[in-house]
């Protein structure tokens, strides 16, 4: 396994725990500010426009997360509820909400109105109706990756640190040593274009966190999907998140600079200006650069690219909340109980909306 992200070391956990040894590789220690998978937090949701497969593996997940927590003895995931502001009265999170109830997994619409009572200020006259996920909410990300690879480690995981490149008759070039395996899983993130030859897109992305007042700490997430905005409130006294989703420019996640653009806090400001004005001028108080993964459609990549060499990836935006789940789903992949989903293959993909936050994103 190469790559001690969450979904590395989700999957390495689970296939430790059901007998395979495992070897994970990483050029950097669990939650380093230059993975893919770094942040102080990560958004969980169900809701997905129209699909289901997603909703349904989201909701898995999030019951995956509450047990990791329970084995960690700390509260990995928390469950403030989630608000979708919608604009259009039969839009994406319109969608959603059919797909949800299909599911059986619990919503309610509120009138925007209703749905302002839950923050200390709100303005939501611009709002056809407001889609709220009472159960979804906001996994502690970093220390999430951080407990997982330490879990991975006493379940029997070895772990190398260092660089890994893929050699050219198979296997794994550690260190000037080539090390081969009866599988081999490539879950390096942004990295990943680098090392074959994939659809992905690797870009940066700002997020900023504001010094508020503590009445924020405890309102529930939220995300404006038409604005392709989303946050959550004050969380361990890193600030309530503000950002947006929107694309970056190009990213080399090793040499790129790790200070956020001017224009990333217009944005956030912006936004926070027209749905929370009293926090119109809230000092930031936190802020960091993270890198996507992207492919075209948002889709992810589960593809074997040399006999018994997988790659695992193009999940930014979306796939962290999922990692437990998926790590079963991937898990059946390996023993070969099950193919991968042809949505996840290396065939040409378009542009698409929909899986993401982020309803501006073509």
């Amino acid at each position: 396994m190469v790559g001690a992200g969450i979904w590395g070391t989700s999957l390495a956990l689970r296939l430790a725990e059901t007998g395979w040894r495992v070897t994970l590789i990483e050029q950097y220690a669990p939650g380093h500010i230059r993975q893919a998978s770094a942040g102080e937090t990560r958004l969980l949701r169900c809701a997905h426009g129209h699909d289901d497969w997603y909703a349904k593996l989201a909701w898995k997940a999030r019951e995956g997360w509450r047990r990791l927590g329970e084995r960690a003895g700390e509260e990995l995931f928390l469950e403030t509820g989630f608000m979708w502001f919608a604009r259009q009265e039969h839009g994406w999170e319109s969608a959603s909400t059919q797909v949800l109830k299909n599911l059986d997994i619990p919503v309610e619409l509120l009138d925007p109105a209703d749905a302002g009572r839950a923050f200390p200020d709100f303005r939501g006259d611009d709002l056809a109706f407001v889609l709220r996920e009472p159960h979804a909410g906001v996994v502690r990300a970093r220390r999430a990756t951080q407990v997982t690879a330490r879990l991975a480690r006493s379940a029997g995981v070895t772990t190398i640190h260092a660089e890994a490149l893929p050699h050219p008759d198979g296997g794994v070039q550690v260190n000037g040593e080539t090390l081969r395996a009866d599988r081999v899983v490539w879950a390096c993130g942004a990295w990943l274009p680098g090392l074959f030859d994939l659809p992905v897109t690797v870009t940066r992305q700002d997020t900023l966190h504001f010094d508020v007042p503590a009445a924020w700490a405890n309102i529930p997430a939220f995300c404006d999907y038409s604005s392709s905005v989303y946050g959550h409130g004050d969380i361990d006294g890193a600030g309530l998140k503000c950002t947006s989703d929107l694309e970056g420019d190009p990213y080399d996640p090793r040499t790129g600079s790790r200070q956020i653009l001017p224009e990333s806090e217009r944005l956030a400001r912006d936004y926070l200006s027209r749905r929370f004005p009293s926090l119109a001028v809230a000092p930031v108080l936190f802020s960091q650069v993270c890198q996507y993964g992207l492919t075209p459609d948002a889709e992810w990549i589960i593809a074997e690219v040399r006999p018994s060499e997988w790659v695992i990836g193009g999940d930014s935006g979306h796939g962290f909340k999922h990692a437990p789940a998926l790590a079963d789903y991937l898990a059946d992949i390996l023993d070969d109980t099950q193919e991968p989903d042809p949505r996840f293959g290396l065939h040409p993909r378009s542009a698409t909306r929909g899986l993401r936050t982020s309803g501006q994103t073509g």
